[in-house]
């Protein structure tokens, strides 16, 4: 019976060890969550006017260019999927990983061949482990993105995306991350980024007049200088989404594994004091039956 009071406070004491880091983790978290949603909404001007500008050359000139063109019959197509480094974050990376195996199905189902591009351990680890190849991965700091990694990658894509499709190109670029809605809400979404004219907008913007412009050298060149920023606005955006997204997620998966090691506490806790008991109980059982004994000789 000692023992078996031994194992359960070995349990009490590991638990509440383990419920010590789930607390550390979700007030880390916490912290970090406020700065995450501050970067995400700044970003988000920016993304929009150049949006704005890059549609405006393309609705108000008919500009037969690569980038706005929608091949006839796409045959390969390139998916950058957002995952994360770590994991403590629930079901987050599962999600968007489900979202991208979605997405991949429905391509080949159109017979366009996948090309996938990993940002985050947690890609690579998903492919490696089902021995899938991949065209490129880019690992660190998911929860904190950096502007000149979204610039590496954007470069990499468009370039991918200006080669012929029989040298290795792509005719079309989807990028799979999770949009971050509220701190309970972190939705897995699926934009298309290039053709440009398959981009999609807010269902506000569709009713605004975009403005007149006068481009000069002229709107092809100017196109090809804005549209390589505009992918690299998008993906920094979405970077930036998915990394709010991340925090959160693991916010409340740490939080409620707190109060499972909480719950956890509380049943060995019960079990320790039953198993004492029964052993105080047993002791003096025993000695009753041995002054029953003594007085009985």
């Amino acid at each position: 019976m000692g023992a078996q009071i031994r194992v359960y406070r070995q349990k009490i004491a590991s638990t509440s060890s383990m419920k010590k880091i789930f607390k550390a983790m979700e007030l880390i978290a916490t912290s970090r969550i406020g700065k995450a949603r501050q970067r995400a909404e700044s970003a988000t001007p920016y993304s929009e006017a150049i949006t704005r500008a890059v549609s405006a050359v393309a609705t108000q000139h008919d500009i037969d260019h690569v980038l706005t063109q929608k091949a006839e019959n796409p045959k390969r197509a390139a998916v950058l999927i957002l995952t994360s480094d770590r994991g403590l974050a629930g079901a987050y990376a599962t999600n968007v990983l489900r979202r991208a195996e979605s997405l991949t199905g429905l391509l080949q189902d159109s017979d366009i061949e996948v090309s996938p591009y990993l940002y985050g351990r947690k890609a690579q680890a998903f492919y490696d482990f089902r021995e899938r190849e991949y065209a490129q991965v880019w690992t660190g700091n998911t929860d904190a993105p950096e502007v000149e990694r979204a610039r590496e990658i954007g470069e990499t894509l468009v370039e991918r995306f200006l080669q012929p499709t029989d040298e290795g190109g792509v005719d079309e670029l989807f990028l799979v991350y999770t949009e971050f809605q509220s701190m309970v809400k972190q939705e897995p979404v699926v934009r298309r980024l290039l053709p440009l004219a398959v981009v999609e907008e807010d269902a506000d913007s569709e009713s605004e007049v975009l403005p007149l412009y006068d481009f000069e050298p002229s709107a092809e060149e100017v196109l090809d200088s804005l549209l390589p920023r505009y992918v690299e606005s998008k993906i920094f955006t979405a970077m930036l989404e998915a990394a709010a997204s991340e925090l959160a997620a693991r916010q409340r998966a740490m939080k409620s594994a707190a109060d499972n090691a909480d719950e956890l506490i509380r049943k060995y806790t019960l079990l320790r004091n039953n198993a004492r008991q029964a052993e105080i109980t047993q002791e003096l059982t025993e000695l009753i039956a041995g002054a029953d004994a003594l007085a009985a000789s």
